[in-house]
């Protein structure tokens, strides 16, 4: 039996995502599928995914993603209804977006596993909080390193591959954010005697790019001077990764991770204290009646437009394609910045696409008072996950 034999039987034998995440240690022969999906999963154009309306128990929502690696490394979710696995525990709505970096394995298995963690945290606890959900994080992280224990002697580069891990929870009342990484949640909010609706930021970002998190890093590690580094203009932790916190990215939290045989220009000096960590900023909000809207978005939306061109974007057009309309007005700037048209830069392939943008998720929160709610009632949930048939594989 060869090793790919090998893992496959044991992902048959055990239930667990193995497939998934082996698959690019090798080149399957066959090309993704891109198809027309049904409305409940969303629908593919191209490289596009996306939902333009659904219901939350809050209210409506909208999502789209747009892929431009050769695989898609952003991965998204939205569940809405039972938090828990108790009848009598915490209802609400579940936001996650899932920004990979070096791969799509991380992202793929934090979609898989961080929301059922969370559910079963919930469940001891009987209600949602923010240890909870901190819990669930640190939870997905230990089984993702586990994973790659098991494979990075055949897949060594399953230890340099991790996602930014970005998360929302809508219940009784209140929003949790909980994030580790770059990606951004954004709060639409109507103020009183002025038109239009101001962007309040809810999520901390974890990018070397910030003073604060340099700053931090260096408290962290006060005897490495190598802990944060600027190349071509750009600060990176160990001059590696501009992110200090993530799921995943075994190779700078474990030195047993961190040497041969995985690449050369991964491997750092011996370190006995992990330089990247998954525990995730928590900010808690009270929602209030002038709260219109959440905007989500991996990073890639936010290279290219600030939170007020965002939230003015959602407060003037219909709640239908939101998150479509998002996306494009990303890709007209982006085209836009290197002197091409929108309509010369949809024709670009993934893989080659990368170079004029990143993927790009975006998820749009509605949040509508409880009298004129027109989402889902108790027993109707909902389980969407973005990018669903776009391609998954590399190309032949």
């Amino acid at each position: 039996m060869n090793i790919v034999d090998d893992l496959y039987e044991k992902f048959m034998l055990s239930g667990n995502n193995y497939m998934n995440m082996v698959k690019p240690c090798w080149k399957p022969s066959v090309e993704g599928d891109v198809r027309k999906t049904g409305d409940q999963s969303g629908r593919t154009d191209g490289l596009l995914w996306y939902k333009d309306l659904g219901s939350h128990v809050s209210g409506e929502f909208s999502m789209a993603v747009i892929q431009a690696n050769n695989l898609l490394e952003d991965q998204s979710q939205v569940e809405s209804g039972p938090l828990s696995s108790m009848n009598s525990g915490p209802y609400g709505t579940f936001i996650g977006v899932y920004d990979g970096h070096g791969g799509p394995e991380t992202s793929r298995f934090v979609n898989e596993n961080l929301f059922p963690n969370l559910k079963k945290f919930a469940s001891e606890d009987q209600e949602m909080s923010a240890s909870v959900i901190k819990r669930a994080f640190l939870a997905t992280e230990e089984e993702f390193l586990s994973v790659v224990g098991e494979q990075w002697r055949i897949c060594p580069q399953i230890a340099s591959v991790g996602t930014c891990c970005l998360v929302g929870v809508i219940s009784n009342g209140l929003v949790y954010v909980a994030n580790a990484g770059d990606s951004r949640v954004v709060l639409g909010k109507a103020e009183r005697g002025v038109r239009g609706v101001s962007a309040i930021q809810l999520s901390t970002e974890h990018n070397a790019s910030f003073a604060s998190v340099r700053d931090e890093l260096r408290s962290l590690h006060p005897d490495d001077p190598k802990i944060v580094v600027l190349k071509h203009n750009v600060w990176r932790v160990k001059g590696l990764i501009q992110v200090s916190r993530s799921i995943g990215d075994a190779y700078l939290k474990k030195a047993e991770f961190n040497k041969e045989p995985l690449l050369a220009k991964f491997r750092v000096a011996p370190f006995s204290k992990q330089i990247l960590n998954p525990d995730p900023s928590i900010f808690i909000h009270k929602l209030n009646p002038r709260d219109q809207f959440l905007i989500f978005a991996s990073d890639g939306l936010w290279e290219h437009l600030s939170n007020e061109e965002a939230v003015d974007i959602v407060h003037n057009y219909p709640r239908s394609g939101i998150a479509r309309r998002l996306v494009k007005a990303a890709l007209q700037i982006a085209a836009k910045k290197r002197e091409m048209r929108y309509s010369d830069l949809k024709k670009i392939d993934r893989g080659v696409r990368r170079h004029f943008h990143d993927d790009i998720t975006v998820v749009v929160m509605f949040l509508d008072p409880p009298l004129t709610n027109r989402g889902l009632t108790r027993g109707l949930p909902l389980s969407i996950k973005g990018g669903q048939g776009l391609p998954r594989v590399n190309k032949s």
